[in-house]
């Protein structure tokens, strides 16, 4: 089920950006007369097709959702008859090709522009940027901050949530910024801007600067008392039951619930002697948790969760939106924002200075599209607008076979006054398709070992 979740999802933001780029490039090539024979979503086998007559367009969904194309009228690419040579993609003006093209990775950009709206004013639930305590070595205790302190804005720019915050702090990070300004609001009520210094090491991978920071969100202690347990789980085998407050384990006293989770992960297949409180009476309870590998290594876990008073979720949240009005330049700053990390991203690993396993694939997108689902349709809007935004910058980059190959073939025709001979484009397309089916087999290799790690 999970599976077929991601998959479902997978499949419909694929389709919608796929299906929004395609029609960027069919609605203008529409525009400046150009004739257009089919309109493709997907590649291979034909599952379904629309044409209402012969001398009109060809709708075409087909078997493979990774992709799309628009087949114009054009003498490069077969005979064209006399009465469509009017017509033809490759007889209008150099403006006007540029514009066919360049439609496609521009509509990517603008519905990044539309989705980051909706979620603006639709608004989001998110966990006050609260910080928890702060380990010592870190950055963040490098810069000053300590446990209690909220971030209030990031560079000036405003992050009422977490993972604002969170994602504000690693873009300039990555964008090369080695002081970023933090304004922060202590736990006595005083506004505070901390200076957190990065060097340009722990900026080549995101996950890697996330552990160096070594920013926790806030959290209360909670008492340790057993709320949800999973089926066949190592809690429900040992007799666990939700409203269990567990008093000792192995003879040590338990004060919180982080503690007793500390515990479980260090004694994976281990037996725990457990001494609990049901409806005011102690009772033993032995229960062994289960091996779990993560990041390699070995770590417990029994199957339940912390049981939540009430009013918790809501003490620890902060909901966020905006007016239709005031989303619109904040729309535009998120993807700009976006866009020009993309780009510094992919430049930072081309010389080197970024780890190449920021690359994500198919599988590592379609199990990040199933897991946005998950979250709620905010989440998910939000997924489709930073992939929109990616596949918009990816196909502007100056490769060819890419939007941007053939805007720079176009750009070379407008320096020179004559287009670039055919046979030095097609020499330098079969070089930008080995370039690219690298780069897919490598996103591909690094999908792969994260599934199997």
């Amino acid at each position: 089920m999970d599976f077929l979740h991601t998959l479902f999802y997978f499949a419909i933001a694929i389709g919608v950006l796929v299906s929004i780029h395609e029609f960027g490039h069919f609605w203008v090539a529409r525009k400046v007369g150009v004739k257009v024979l089919r309109f493709s979503i997907g590649f291979g086998k034909v599952l379904w097709s629309y044409q209402k007559n012969p001398n009109t367009t060809e709708y075409v969904l087909s078997a493979i959702p990774l992709g799309g194309y628009v087949k114009m009228v054009d003498e490069r690419e077969g005979e064209v008859s006399d009465a469509d040579l009017a017509y033809a993609f490759n007889r209008k003006s150099v403006w006007a090709r540029v514009a066919i093209v360049a439609a496609g990775p521009v509509f990517n950009l603008i519905l990044a522009i539309v989705l980051f709206w909706s979620v603006l004013v639709i608004g989001e639930t998110g966990i006050k940027p609260r910080l928890g305590s702060v380990s010592t070595s870190t950055l963040a205790a490098t810069a000053g901050f300590v446990e209690g302190d909220e971030i209030i804005s990031v560079n000036d720019k405003l992050t009422p949530t977490w993972s604002l915050a969170m994602s504000s702090i690693i873009a300039t990070a990555i964008d090369g910024e080695q002081s970023i300004k933090v304004l922060v609001k202590t736990i006595d009520d005083q506004q505070v801007v901390r200076l957190l210094m990065v060097a340009a090491s722990d900026a080549k991978n995101p996950d890697i600067l996330y552990e160096r920071l070594g920013f926790k969100p806030w959290s209360p202690k909670l008492k340790p008392v057993i709320g949800k347990i999973l089926p066949d789980s190592s809690a429900l085998l040992a007799g666990l039951q939700t409203g269990d407050l567990i008093i000792s384990a192995d003879d040590v006293s338990i004060e919180d619930w982080l503690q007793w989770v500390d515990m479980v992960k260090t004694h994976p297949n281990i037996a725990l002697n457990l001494n609990i409180e049901r409806d005011g009476v102690q009772l033993p309870i032995i229960v062994t948790p289960k091996e779990v590998i993560i990041e390699e290594k070995a770590v417990g876990k029994i199957g339940a969760s912390v049981l939540a008073p009430e009013g918790l979720v809501k003490s620890v949240s902060v909901e966020y939106s905006l007016s239709p009005s005031d989303a619109i330049p904040v729309a535009l700053d998120m993807t700009w924002s976006y866009a020009s990390s993309t780009l510094k991203m992919m430049g930072r690993m081309f010389v080197g200075k970024a780890s190449v396993e920021n690359l994500s694939g198919p599988i590592s997108i379609a199990q990040y599209a199933g897991q946005s689902a998950s979250m709620g349709l905010v989440h998910f809007i939000k997924f489709m607008a930073l992939v929109s935004v990616s596949l918009g910058v990816l196909n502007l980059l100056p490769v060819p076979v890419l939007d941007g190959g053939h805007l720079m073939f176009f750009a070379l025709e407008a320096i020179r006054g004559r287009p670039v001979s055919e046979k030095i484009q097609s020499f330098f397309q079969q070089i930008g398709l080995s370039m690219l089916l690298s780069l897919m087999a490598l996103a591909m290799f690094l999908d792969v070992q994260r599934v199997f790690h």
